[in-house]
């Protein structure tokens, strides 16, 4: 049955093929037009940047040498951000969710689910029409500096704890990406902010007092 979802397009990625073609079927019920699949995050990038699909279908884990999927969606929609992403994953990791939704992903949806679970994430995605309540509550907008050059929620995460003193190890660690993602994130924050390294852009966080105060000891 097809709906309102006509001439939208899709990329889906996955480590394999034979979920590459299962995919493809699920979105294409519901009129959203596969423009490509593969299971290659640098492949998947380069089809984004150069027609600019409506959506993206993604696993959480690549191959080792590959980009993430947190980067994935990190950089697709550095590219396209108008892009929608639904994660498709076997993980159900609370952090690698959370991680999805804080790189910009609408829907994190299991490989156990059923089918039709995943044409009504796609439905949701472009046209959302059902909210649970206590699924996901609403957060408070994170304050921001108002000459913050751009920069994202989790590229203010990122500046802060760097300006704290982490290597991109323990970054990496932290937020459950790789140090490539991380990377990535730092060459975003240093071309945003104008600097050249984490010493002027920790300094420039400092000086805009992102960095949070110590706790105050209680007196009795």
């Amino acid at each position: 049955m097809n709906t309102h979802l006509d001439k939208r397009t899709a990329v889906l990625l996955d480590q394999y093929p034979l979920w590459l073609e299962t995919l493809a079927q699920v979105v294409e019920r519901v009129g959203v037009d596969v423009v490509a699949k593969t299971n290659s995050s640098s492949a998947a990038l380069a089809v984004i940047e150069a027609r600019s699909p409506n959506l993206l279908i993604t696993g959480i884990k690549t191959p080792e040498a590959d980009v993430d999927g947190v980067g994935l969606i990190c950089r697709a929609r550095e590219l396209h951000p108008e892009l929608k992403v639904i994660v498709l994953s076997m993980y159900d990791d609370p952090q690698l969710i959370e991680a999805a939704f804080a790189a910009g992903a609408v829907a994190y949806v299991l490989k156990t689910a059923h089918p039709d679970d995943l044409t009504s994430a796609v439905r949701q995605a472009f046209e959302h029409s059902i909210y649970l309540a206590g699924a996901r509550p609403a957060r408070a907008p994170a304050a921001r500096p108002t000459d913050s050059p751009g920069l994202t929620r989790r590229e203010l995460e990122i500046l802060r704890l760097v300006a704290e003193g982490h290597s991109n190890a323990e970054l990496a660690r932290m937020l459950w990406v790789t140090e490539q993602t991380v990377k990535f994130h730092l060459s975003n924050i240093y071309r945003k902010l104008n600097v050249s390294n984490r010493t002027e852009a920790s300094r420039w966080a400092q000086l805009r007092g992102l960095l949070q105060a110590p706790a105050v000891p209680a007196t009795a």
